[in-house]
């Protein structure tokens, strides 16, 4: 299953003399991505790579290294590591010693690799919306019930007779909410697929 990371992973290494540190960090969108490589790019280094993924979307820079050598092995990483929502960026600072191609795309995807395989996870859940109502007294007992089945709330109308609630949530849990909500409430409070 896909994961996203938990929060940013810093990795550095040196390689023939030439500095390299690897950085990658969770997204929300694309424009978070490039929003994280502009304020963690270093423009006194001497290329700042990178590579983005976000569901079927997805990126890649080789910032002026030779053609495939590093936002596509950055990019081959991110995928066999099986993550998603997901931004690396690679700042190298030349040491002098050529790596040539295969040296570049074994550094670049190396370091994306070693990054991603210590960096905190979470799995992704698929979840499928859905909308119910309840009481303003049933609130907080929906949204402890939807917490504990790894749930979200996408939206929340309050009206006056109660709460109109839009959830998102993992289709290996819909019977067992389904059943605490209609106990909660004595089948009042039905999940509506959206």
């Amino acid at each position: 299953m896909p994961s996203t990371l938990l929060e940013l992973c810093e990795l550095r290494e040196e390689i023939r003399k030439s500095r390299f540190i690897t950085l990658a960090a969770p997204i929300g969108s694309p424009a978070e991505a490039m929003a994280f490589i502009e304020r963690h790019s270093d423009l006194a280094a001497t290329h700042n790579c990178w590579a983005w993924k976000l569901g079927a979307q997805y990126r890649s820079s080789d910032d002026g290294e030779p053609g495939g050598t590093a936002g596509r092995p950055i990019l081959a990483a991110i995928e066999a590591q099986d993550c998603d929502q997901v931004v690396v960026l690679v700042i190298r600072w030349y040491g002098g010693i050529q790596l040539g191609t295969g040296g570049l795309a074994r550094a670049y995807g190396g370091g994306a690799n070693k990054c991603l395989q210590q960096a905190p996870k979470r799995v992704l859940v698929q979840r499928s919306a859905f909308s119910c109502s309840c009481t303003f007294s049933e609130l907080a007992l929906l949204k402890l019930r939807l917490a504990e089945v790894d749930g979200v709330v996408l939206d929340e109308q309050f009206t006056a007779n109660g709460v109109d609630l839009r959830i998102a949530l993992g289709e290996s849990h819909l019977d067992v909410l389904q059943q605490q909500l209609a106990d909660l409430s004595r089948g009042r409070i039905l999940l509506e697929r959206e």
